[in-house]
């Protein structure tokens, strides 16, 4: 039988639309039991026009975390301490998670920096730890392939694993290309995760049925060969 979390099919499950809606998630949220989700790990757009949404996104967590659950999101270090008091009135602070770019800067102008880092936020309903899971990832580089603002799937890994079970239950409010549920279906983790763009749904629900579950045994290589 297919698993649920409210009204929502979780993946990975027998077909790939299972876990993965289309529509706004603010909306899609509302429908999420309170104190249900281990995990939300995500990649909200974070230019300054979408800055709301982690607003949004640490408010939602507040009530749909369990007591224990964490909320990881990626953030964009030019509006960092605007994020971080937008959070601050909805969650605790934990850490910041550091993702090393490998052999890679990208020039933020604006700021006229050589960007080589991307930070991760990690919140919770209470300032818990984080499993003793490293804090810093090196990423072999960039994943734009199923989404133009796609990440690659190496920290998700990671921290996903380190911080969940096979019970577990992963969300991602601003899922684009998939990489999160493709990354759970790897794991073998359950899955929740939205995205208001269709042609971006599509394309991570096609690119979960390429996804396959490693056999029993077998060790799971972090890289993109199946991602």
């Amino acid at each position: 039988m297919n698993d649920r979390l409210g009204p929502y099919l979780l993946g990975p499950n027998d077909t790939p639309e299972n876990g993965i809606y289309t529509g706004d998630a603010r909306e899609l949220a509302k429908a999420i039991p309170d104190e249900s989700v281990d995990l939300i790990f995500t990649d909200p757009p974070y230019s300054k026009k979408y800055l709301y949404l982690y607003s949004w996104l640490a408010e939602i967590a507040s009530t749909k975390l369990k007591a224990d659950g964490l909320c990881m999101a990626y953030v964009g270090k030019g509006w960092l301490n605007t994020i971080v008091k937008m959070m601050d009135e909805h969650l605790k602070y934990v850490w910041i998670a550091s993702i090393w770019l490998k052999g890679q800067t990208k020039l933020a102008r604006a700021w006229k920096v050589q960007d080589s880092w991307r930070p991760i936020l990690a919140y919770g309903r209470t300032a818990r730890g984080m499993s003793w899971a490293r804090d810093s990832i090196i990423s072999p580089g960039p994943s734009k392939k199923n989404h133009k603002w796609g990440q690659n799937p190496v920290p998700a890994m990671y921290w996903i694993d380190k911080l969940t079970n096979r019970t577990a239950i992963t969300l991602d409010p601003f899922c684009g290309g998939g990489t999160v549920p493709a990354v759970c279906r790897v794991l073998g983790r359950k899955y929740l995760a939205f995205d208001i763009d269709f042609d971006a749904v599509e394309t991570a629900r096609e690119r979960i049925r390429k996804t396959q579950m490693p056999l029993p045994g077998l060790v799971i290589v972090q890289n993109e060969l199946a991602l």
